[in-house]
This record gives C-alpha cells, structure tokens and sequence, in this order.
C-alpha cells in the first residue's frame, strides 16, 4: 500500500504585525484572486456607468415615523 500526501507551498507574510502564515491551497487563493478580480472589474464598470450619466448625485433624507428612522435614498442627475 502507497500513501500519498499533496504538498504545496503555504503564502508566508513577514510584517509590522509579525510573520503571518497563509495555511489555504493554490486553488482557495487562486479562487479568491479571481473573485476580488471580478469585484474590481464590477466596480470599475460601475464607476464608468457614473461618469457617463454626467452629473449625478445621490441625495438621502431621513423621516422619523412613530415605528422609528426612514431612510429614502434617491439619485438625482442634472
């Protein structure tokens, strides 16, 4: 009988705060690469869709009601 094992490098980080260990795989931290990928490329999209809009601005106003604060957020562009 064979036993097997898969090894790979853990990420090390020496810091102000100390050494800090990355115990996660290749694939979790290629994995969570590629979603903070797709979360900039969603925001840069984002961002673009505003500036193409002109000149926007959000406007939120606040109510008070018997049951507490109501907050309506609106967007405004001129």
């Amino acid at each position: 009988m064979m036993a097997t094992s898969g090894a790979y490098a853990q990420s090390i980080g020496i810091g102000p705060g100390g050494v800090q260990i990355d115990p996660r795989t290749p694939r979790d931290r290629a994995i969570e690469r590629d979603i903070r990928r797709e979360d900039r490329a969603r925001e840069r999209y984002r961002d673009q869709r505003a500036r193409d809009r002109g000149d926007c601005r959000t406007v939120t106003t606040v109510r008070e009601t018997r049951r507490g604060e109501v907050r309506e957020t609106q967007r405004i562009c001129d």
